[in-house]
């Protein structure tokens, strides 16, 4: 894939972008167990005068679902699309390997692990995104100090570090599964499955407000990514600090992991195909690549919930959906940097 060099050219398919990113979503609220037409979807959402071929009855289930369900889920997807997409977008800036995500780091685990603690355990744990958040940090300082060979941080060892303390931490949910009762081992296979079918209005304005400044201002600081990825030394002769300023970055990507897993559960591989394909399209300039990021994983996860929603009589987890695309997408990148 040619990558875009001209700066209006980035910008116009941003726009592009933007605008599927709209009509995906109104495609997504037209389908599904109960199909509506475009006319009862704008009906709904900007409160057109109703048609008098629209029957009243009909319309008004058209707001419950609408309003109710299908969007609350679409903003949904969008947040969590744009957080995990932003956050491997930095990791993978921070540290230099295309490879790198959230989920390969071990992040995901650990968030799902302080979530499952919160459940297990509410007197103690009593805030779940405070917890998932806690242990997906831990899981970033052990497996950043774990992949550090004489103060440099090795890719190998990186991604190896990252792939035991995910299993680690895997193993730790699996033996609070096993000590739960029913009602809190259903929620634990939630977060470990992933999806929106439990996400309304209430997530929404929990996970907004921090989800999109901190996306906005990682975005804000996109030059001195580029700078950061360039290598310590040269960042250090411009002017940047590159240990300040990557834990900085990497703190910010951490909240936006385990906001998103605290709320959604595991959803694998957004953070590693988003970010690469955004490069492939755009090149290594983050201040581009980052909204463009965003805007891609807000489309893969309207994507994948459509599909999750449609596929069967029931809904697939979108956790599933993602993993099968994720996995074959994983071993093409490494063969492609094998083979270079």
């Amino acid at each position: 894939m040619d990558r875009i060099k001209s700066n209006r050219q980035k910008r116009f398919l941003l726009l592009a972008l933007s605008f599927t990113v709209f009509v995906t979503a109104l495609i997504s609220m037209r389908i599904g167990p109960y199909d509506l037409s475009l006319q009862e979807v704008f009906q709904a959402i900007f409160q057109l005068p109703k048609s008098q071929l629209v029957e009243n009855d009909r319309s008004r289930l058209a707001e419950l679902i609408i309003w109710d369900i299908r969007l609350p889920r679409i903003v949904l997807a969008g947040l969590v699309g744009t957080a995990l997409a932003v956050s491997g977008t930095v990791f993978q800036g921070c540290f230099r390997n295309p490879l790198v995500e959230p989920y390969i780091l071990g992040v995901s685990s650990g968030a799902a692990f302080g979530a499952s603690m919160a459940i297990v355990f509410p007197s103690v744990f009593f805030s779940l995104p405070v917890s998932a958040f806690i242990f997906s940090a831990c899981t970033v300082l052990i497996t950043v100090s774990l992949a550090q060979v004489k103060g440099q941080i090795q890719t190998v060892s990186l991604i190896l570090a990252g792939v035991v303390i995910g299993s680690f931490f895997s193993s730790l949910v699996s033996i609070l599964k096993y000590i739960s009762d029913d009602a809190a081992l259903r929620e634990i296979v939630f977060w470990l499955l992933g999806g929106f079918y439990q996400g309304g209005w209430k997530e929404i304005y929990l996970l907004a407000p921090i989800i999109l400044p901190v996306s906005g201002f990682v975005w804000f600081l996109g030059w001195k990514l580029n700078i950061i990825s360039i290598g310590d030394e040269e960042a250090k002769s411009m002017g940047v600090d590159p240990k300040k300023n990557k834990l900085f970055l990497i703190f910010c990507a951490t909240l936006l992991t385990s906001l998103s897993v605290a709320y959604v559960g595991i959803i694998a591989w957004v953070g590693l195909m988003v970010p690469h394909a955004a490069r492939m399209m755009m090149g290594p300039d983050n201040r581009y690549a980052i909204p463009l990021s965003a805007l891609l994983g807000t489309l893969f996860l309207l994507f994948c919930d459509t599909l999750a929603r449609n596929l069967i009589d029931g809904e697939i987890p979108i956790g599933i959906l993602t993993s099968i695309l994720g996995a074959p997408y994983l071993l093409y990148l490494l063969r492609t940097k094998t083979a270079s």
